[in-house]
């Protein structure tokens, strides 16, 4: 027997579970008639029942169903203008024939998806993705409180939800899902990073492949996520039992795993594009419900879309009133009802973009995150790139955000790598970036400060490769772009020469990162030289390639050791996290806050082309531990003067050349330095600590 159906609210959107059913609305601002499409099962090839809704409120195409249960799996087809003419002069893409997800489902399935049927002018409903109505009331938080860690103790961690233990090294329970990661989070925490930014964990198509195989016709599937298809559902492949709309609550498992271990969760976003792609990608959800809403369409024909506004197929036009909303309600979703701790926005520039494509001055979605009460205690980072309007490094008009600063990285590697000149610029770097974030109220935490990231090389790689290597994406390879240097072989090597170079190459960037001003970032296996085999664009490779081998742990243990030290070193020095910017002012012992040398005191070679050497010393205002650190990049060792401090003696904390154990010492147990000067080994960081002397 069919629902019963009335009217039902314009508002919320969605499918929300009610006492008497379930109250249906969508948004379209030029369909014609919106027809609601319930099945008895998610797999069921037809709908059971077909509710046809023709008057909107407003915009909102709203039903209530008494009756109806959640776990119903339900989807849209969507009428409106559909003449030739309609999608030239207006971008109206409207067609009954296809069926669409819900944009505010909770989760949706795709079992029954194949993408070929969604672009053509067949009925796919045999081949769509369904979305599940999910009743998200009731979850049993156990007293969750979040960290809210200050931002200036935060070390970011960035991973892949799915490749962290899809391997089988990992020996969890469900490799691949939340769950999976919920069993590592142990070994998160152990390294002292303090949040965990997740890859896209939006739903997206996972199936449907990117690339074939021009030999064997074997698909490349989108393995990254950063195309979405849907803003409030977690992903369902990173799901045990998403078939019984377990999505919202398997997510919430996760955040209260790591909020109970002392770990922030960050969402990685992306506002900017969807996985439908251009005019000849895939109907899915926003293209068939109102496309000239959703999308920036080219002016003269607005067949086409303004993928230059973002690098890929299409653009999301993040400031349309109906667009802000919805971006606006999928962080509050997510901040309100599955207490993630902060968001970094993917190609974060489209986000200032008005309707006409140019920057505003004050976008809406951006300042409603300034300003919404919501978002008062989440962390907002930024990646700062965006298509062919440039990046906005610096710019940004959240005065809260931290930034990812690509200039860090890229200055960073070159410097380490034995590039000569870079002396001024690596102190910039160090000191967090003052003569790039220049507003008013920035400080050193507008930035985040990192050396690789899911984008591009693992350091590893860095250090291993001197050209990318990703034929197995069936992409051309060979560039020279990625900072690196391979040390005199290509890749993998039994040479112990290479090898102890590389591991010395890996601590020296570890070392720097964690010395650093601003918010540090490290990408996910960094600490125990995951590899990619060269690929810096892995998008499309859930493999190996991707995946955490979990056996490096223990082979690497000791670099795994150097890192945790270092980013404890960091905890345990406040003056390595400031809120603001170094001013040259004495505030202890004579010294002030930092001061630059090279190899005598007070000499950098700011102005030395042929530079490769930067020495600083850095105050602890309580008097209790100053820092003197010594990059040697310089192909030979060379001596370096240290500061003489009555009262005070220098103690070895870290030489990144010497073996285990003396790499590193643990806290207490630093070696006292009895010469005015430090030989410095080539290739090497080293870094001292000063603490009153015991005689």
């Amino acid at each position: 027997m069919p629902f019963a159906t009335r009217a039902g609210q314009p508002q919320p959107l969605g499918a929300t579970v009610n006492p008497s059913g379930v109250n249906f609305s969508l948004f379209s601002q030029n369909a014609t008639q919106v027809d609601l499409l319930l099945f008895a099962s998610p797999l069921a090839p037809a709908p059971s029942q077909v509710i046809t809704i023709q008057q909107p409120t407003m915009f909102y195409w709203h039903v209530q169903v008494d009756g109806l249960q959640a776990n119903t799996a339900y989807a849209f087809r969507v009428h409106g203008p559909s003449s030739p003419s309609d999608l030239t002069n207006f971008g109206h893409r409207f067609n009954p024939n296809k069926v669409l997800i819900d944009p505010y489902s909770r989760g949706n399935i795709d079992t029954l998806w194949d993408a070929a049927p969604s672009k053509d002018n067949s009925d796919n409903v045999a081949q769509s993705m369904r979305s599940m109505v999910i009743d998200d009331s009731g979850y049993d938080w156990e007293g969750d409180t979040p960290p809210n860690t200050p931002l200036e103790s935060t070390v970011v961690y960035e991973l892949h939800v799915r490749g962290f233990t899809e391997s089988p090294s990992s020996n969890v329970a469900n490799p691949g899902t939340f769950s999976g990661l919920i069993e590592k989070l142990p070994y998160i925490k152990s390294l002292g990073v303090t949040a965990i930014e997740l890859m896209p964990v939006f739903d997206f198509d996972s199936k449907t492949p990117k690339r074939i195989n021009p030999t064997t016709g074997q698909g490349l599937n989108n393995y990254w996520g950063y195309d979405p298809i849907c803003f409030f559902a977690p992903h369902a492949e990173y799901c045990v039992s998403p078939m019984t709309s377990s999505h919202v609550n398997e997510f919430r498992d996760l955040v209260k795993a790591a909020h109970k271990a002392g770990l922030e969760v960050i969402l990685d976003v992306v506002f900017n594009h969807t996985g439908e792609d251009d005019q000849n990608g895939p109907v899915i959800s926003f293209k068939g419900i109102d496309n000239s809403v959703f999308y920036f369409l080219q002016h003269l024909d607005q067949t086409y879309y303004r993928g230059d506004l973002t690098g890929c197929p299409n653009a999301i036009r993040c400031n349309h009133p109906a667009v802000t909303k919805m971006l606006k309600e999928s962080l509050s979703y997510w901040v309100t009802d599955m207490r993630v701790d902060g968001f970094r926005f993917d190609l974060g520039a489209v986000l200032t973009l008005g309707e006409d494509a140019r920057e505003l001055e004050y976008p809406p979605i951006v300042w409603a995150i300034n300003l919404d009460e919501r978002f008062a205690n989440i962390k907002v980072i930024v990646e700062p790139f965006g298509g062919d309007q440039g990046d906005v490094l610096g710019k940004f008009p959240d005065i809260r955000s931290a930034t990812w600063n690509f200039q860090f990285k890229n200055v960073i590697r070159r410097f380490v790598r034995g590039d000569s000149g870079l002396i001024s610029q690596v102190a910039s770097r160090l000191c967090g970036s003052s003569d790039i974030f220049k507003q008013p109220d920035d400080g050193p935490l507008n930035g985040i400060s990192y050396l690789a990231c899911h984008d591009g090389f693992t350091l590893n790689d860095v250090v291993s490769y001197n050209t990318k290597h990703n034929e197995a994406n069936f992409e051309d390879s060979g560039d020279t772009d990625n900072i690196s240097n391979n040390y005199g072989v290509e890749g993998p090597t039994a040479d112990p020469t290479i090898n102890a170079i590389r591991e010395r190459q890996i601590r020296n960037f570890l070392a720097v990162l964690f010395l650093s001003q601003g918010v540090p970032m490290l990408l996910g296996g960094d600490e125990c030289r995951r590899t990619q085999q060269g690929n810096n664009n892995p998008y499309i490779q859930d493999n190996p390639i991707s995946w955490f081998d979990w056996t490096l742990p223990v082979t690497e243990k000791d670099l795994v050791a150097f890192t945790a030290g270092m980013i404890d070193f960091r905890k345990r020095h406040p003056t390595l996290s400031r809120q603001t910017f170094f001013t040259g002012q004495v505030i202890a012992d004579g010294l002030q806050d930092i001061a630059f040398h090279g190899c005598n005191l007070f000499e950098p070679g700011f102005n030395d082309p042929n530079s490769r050497v930067l020495a600083i010393t850095i105050a602890d205002p309580t008097g209790v531990e100053h820092i003197h650190a010594i990059l040697n990049m310089e192909f030979t060792p060379l001596p370096f003067q240290l500061p003489q401090l009555p009262g005070r003696q220098w103690f070895r904390f870290v030489d990144t050349v010497l073996p285990t154990p003396n790499t590193i010492a643990a806290p207490e147990a630093e070696v006292a330095i009895t010469t005015p000067s430090y030989f410095t080994s080539a290739r090497s960081v080293v870094i001292l600590v000063s603490k009153l002397s015991q005689v």
